[in-house]
């Protein structure tokens, strides 16, 4: 035993991650430390799947540390990544409504660290503190909304429009200092699924961005140059 307050050494990372969380602040300091204790942690090497699009959802997860890519297949084996999920993000959440299987698989981008609270501890959380269904609500409202807002962008940005929007996100969400989105593990294949639009055409996107001197790409690195000009540019 080591660490604050006699817990087990990885118990204290993890509850200061989850007390970042809306979805888990609602619990107080007490009940953070006990849905830390309930849950397990696992570390993943980049690539790896945390888990299958079809398995049983048997767990909400938090990323306490890393970045993973949600990934959708087709029935004819096509894969299109539908999101990118950084430190403090929850998934597997859609499953756990109704007993479903995992609607998308889950792949490491980077190495990444995981916590998993079984299904039947969360419910028995959303007994005992009322607050956390309605914050469990909320948060699936946030992802209705997202999911509104892409397909707002489908119909209504152009192209160009639609990955200077993408790229401020990441950078907001998964970037470093200097406006700088550093993501290795996501392709231009990932970029263009992410913005519905084919790897070549992202491509000449990108291509025209930096001819405009909004970006500069060093290999999977982008650095935005004229931030400003590339949210006129995403209707921001």
């Amino acid at each position: 035993m080591s660490g604050r307050s006699g817990l087990p050494h990885d118990v204290e990372p993890v509850v200061a991650v989850l007390a970042e969380i809306p979805l888990f602040q609602v619990l107080g300091e007490s009940g953070i430390r006990d849905t830390a204790r309930a849950g397990l942690t696992r570390r993943y090497r980049s690539g790896q799947i945390i888990f299958h699009q079809g398995d049983p959802g048997e767990s909400l997860y938090v990323l306490l540390d890393g970045l993973v890519k949600v990934v959708f297949t087709t029935e004819h084996g096509d894969e299109i990544v539908l999101n990118m999920l950084g430190r403090g993000d929850t998934f597997g959440e859609m499953a756990l409504l109704d007993d479903s299987p995992r609607s998308a698989s889950i792949v490491t981008a980077r190495p990444s660290w995981v916590f998993a609270l079984p299904r039947a501890r969360l419910l028995e959380l959303m007994r005992e503190h009322p607050g956390l269904a309605d914050e469990f609500l909320r948060m699936l409202g946030r992802m209705v909304r997202r999911l509104t807002d892409q397909a707002a962008d489908l119909a209504f940005l152009d192209l160009g429009g639609r990955l200077a929007k993408l790229l401020l996100q990441l950078a907001e969400k998964h970037g470093q200092p200097g406006e700088v989105v550093d993501l290795p593990g996501l392709t231009q294949s990932d970029l263009a699924a992410l913005i519905g639009a084919s790897r070549p055409a992202v491509n000449r996107a990108l291509q025209s961005l930096v001819a405009r001197n909004l970006i500069a790409v060093e290999g999977r690195t982008i650095r935005l140059l004229d931030v400003a000009a590339l949210r006129r540019r995403g209707g921001l």
